[in-house]
């Protein structure tokens, strides 16, 4: 029998014990007392004043659970919210300079962020508004290989420029656009450090990026 269903086992005798011999308990004052219960006038047991303020514990934990929560599920339906009106502003883009501000605008009017910023590499003409990079940049912003990176990362605050100073804290996706691809980043700088952080998921701003590439694709480099 498995170490689980002895414990069940047990558990049942001792109940079957307690329900033909109630005394066990009831005439235990010490007992009793050990499990914060106390018998009234009625010679039934009542909850005395620790199991009570246990019920309230553990009450106040749940209700703080619960709030975290729904604080947590309101901020992530807003986010999904204003993500879903930001992909409309970037699908509206008239071409590249046009793409760069709406992006840079929506990180500030409905994220509450410092910048964004379109960063790519490579040796053709570089679109107006975006950030050049030299190649291989995109490797050593975000590290080989890797997607995304959240969190403050000082060799990134390069890229959003004369605004670097007030930025704390960044999300940044890599992107690839054109054919061949050219690689680049994607960047949001916010002003609390803790705006962006490594722990975050980052499903939200790989979205943007995704929009960003294929919006983007729509027009040739002149």
């Amino acid at each position: 029998m498995s170490t689980a269903r002895q414990t069940e086992s047990a558990a049942d005798d001792l109940r079957r014990v307690l329900r033909s011999h109630p005394e066990l308990i009831r005439d235990d004052a010490e007992l009793l007392a050990d499990l914060g219960l106390r018998v009234d006038a009625a010679n039934l047991v009542d909850f005395g004043p620790a199991a009570l303020a246990r019920v309230s514990a553990a009450h106040k934990r749940e209700t703080t659970v619960r709030r975290k929560l729904e604080a947590m599920a309101r901020a992530n339906f807003s986010a999904q919210a204003q993500t879903h009106a930001a992909v409309i502003d970037i699908l509206e883009s008239r071409n590249h300079s046009d793409l760069a501000r709406r992006v840079d605008d929506l990180a500030s009017l409905r994220f509450g962020l410092v910048a964004a910023t379109i960063a790519i590499e490579g040796t053709g003409r570089t679109p107006a508004g975006w950030y050049e990079l030299v190649e291989g940049q995109t490797d050593l912003i975000l590290g080989p290989q890797r997607l995304a990176r959240m969190g403050f990362h000082a060799p990134a605050l390069g890229l959003f420029g004369d605004r670097a100073e007030n930025v704390r804290s960044m999300a940044m996706v890599r992107i690839a656009i054109w054919e061949p691809g050219r690689q680049g980043v994607l960047a949001f700088g916010s002003h609390d450090e803790k705006g962006f952080t490594a722990d975050m998921g980052a499903e939200l701003v790989a979205f943007l990026a995704r929009v960003v590439e294929r919006t983007a694709e729509r027009w040739p480099v002149l």
